[in-house]
């Protein structure tokens, strides 16, 4: 239990004089793909590597080349502010019938309207709103002091691309013959494009084509890569709003989730032989636990294991070592829970504190130290503490380092294990 060092980490705000932040290390930046890395790998490995990475530049440049082609001869660009609807503006979980509607179908058409010649989707746009115009930039507010930006043009991260599909293939559903021709066409063009960005190994990156730093790590963080599997399941099973896919594209889907799943079961963390959990980032070529942003750890990380963990247990017929991951798992997310503490919001100087709470119940750290099991924490400057108290208000207040959602798969575990027994209990 760390509920001494939590109280020790309040008094230690409100007297500072008596104790000193213990900084436990400093995290290193993932490292991106690259020719001078993948010159490191065997032979073998080089070539599919090398392929990927020319494919990634190839699509990229594409994209760069039809964006200054619409922007020929034009006086001014057209730009948008950073939109945050909700779903995006993208509603999943309306009645059948709504998709084949004029609101759906004005949204269909915004959506197509943003796709990139790649074939994926950025973030940070209200689907709902007006459609793209000629010159736009596919991602809002890129434009900036007179240069164009190019980041997250083809993403997953924040289910970007995994909606826009979700949503095309809604629609299309509704609308059999050729009105749903451009809707299937854009669906499909979006699905090669996840396929397309998938890592020799399994994995998939943040951004695609690959955009360096660390969204070239292999990226389970928000269920980045969680979403894509789940979707590729999906069209796999052929399951109604899918149905339309192509055998060869539907074999394709389902190689792709042998891979990822295969991926997921070959980073699962062990200590002492005990497998644990998974960490929100992987690096891209040595699949070892890797940082993302200043203040993100190469880490367990308990949401994204929770993610993981779901999905396995979504597999029919799980292999033995998937059956073993799962249970490795959920006891591992059994033995880190935290209890009789709360994350709360304190004054307006100190902002939020994890405080002693006889009686709470049970909540994860977001990430936990891979070697001490330890919950740990970090800072803008980079530096990983083990106490989250000790923190910056800024980031102390400004993340998700506390939460329940291991609970979800904890009990979605409950009645799995009745079908596939272990050692969980």
């Amino acid at each position: 239990m760390r509920r001494t060092a939590y109280t020790l980490g309040a008094l230690c705000l409100a007297l500072p004089a008596i104790c000193r932040p213990a900084i436990l290390s400093h995290m290193t930046p993932a490292q991106p793909l690259s020719e001078a890395r993948i010159g490191a790998l065997s032979e073998a490995q080089r070539a599919e590597w090398t392929a990927y990475l020319t494919r990634s530049r190839a699509l990229m440049e594409a994209d760069k080349a039809a964006l200054r082609a619409e922007r020929a001869g034009l006086s001014s660009v057209p730009e948008r502010p950073h939109a945050d609807a909700p779903e995006g503006g993208m509603p999943l979980r309306k009645p059948a019938a709504w998709y084949g509607g004029p609101e759906a179908l004005r949204v269909a058409d915004n959506i197509l309207s943003f796709q990139t010649p790649a074939g994926g989707w950025g973030k940070n746009v209200d689907r709902g709103g007006a459609p793209r115009r000629p010159g736009e930039h596919w991602v809002p507010g890129e434009e900036r002091q007179g240069r164009t930006n190019w980041t997250y043009v083809g993403t997953i991260d924040n289910g970007a691309t995994t909606n826009e599909l979700r949503f095309l293939a809604r629609v299309q559903a509704q609308l059999p013959g050729t009105r749903g021709g451009p809707y299937r066409a854009g669906f499909l063009k979006g699905l090669r494009y996840l396929l397309s960005s998938q890592y020799p190994n399994g994995g998939f990156p943040q951004i695609y084509p690959l955009q360096g730093g660390y969204h070239d790590a292999v990226t389970l963080n928000d269920d980045a890569m969680a979403r894509v599997v789940n979707l590729l399941m999906d069209v796999g099973e052929g399951r109604s709003d899918f149905a339309f896919v192509p055998a060869t594209q539907v074999e394709e889907a389902k190689s792709a989730v042998q891979r990822a799943v295969r991926m997921l079961v070959a980073t699962q963390q062990t200590q002492g032989g005990t497998k644990t959990g998974w960490g929100q980032q992987f690096d891209a070529l040595t699949l070892e636990l890797a940082g993302a942003r200043n203040f993100e750890p190469a880490a367990l990380a308990t949401p994204e294991t929770a993610s993981v963990l779901l999905l396995m247990m979504r597999l029919p017929d799980p292999p033995r070592e998937v059956q073993e991951a799962v249970h490795g798992g959920v006891a591992w997310l059994r033995s880190v829970a935290l209890r009789d503490v709360a994350w709360k919001s304190t004054t307006p100087e100190r902002g939020r504190m994890l405080l002693p709470a006889p009686g709470a119940g049970e909540i994860w750290a977001r990430y936990y130290d891979a070697r001490s099991m330890k919950p740990v924490f970090g800072d803008r400057d980079r530096s990983v503490h083990d106490d989250v108290n000790e923190l910056h208000i800024e980031r102390r207040n400004g993340y998700a380092w506390f939460g329940t959602v291991p609970s979800r798969a904890i009990e979605r575990y409950a009645a799995w294990s009745v079908q596939y027994p272990g050692g969980a209990e």
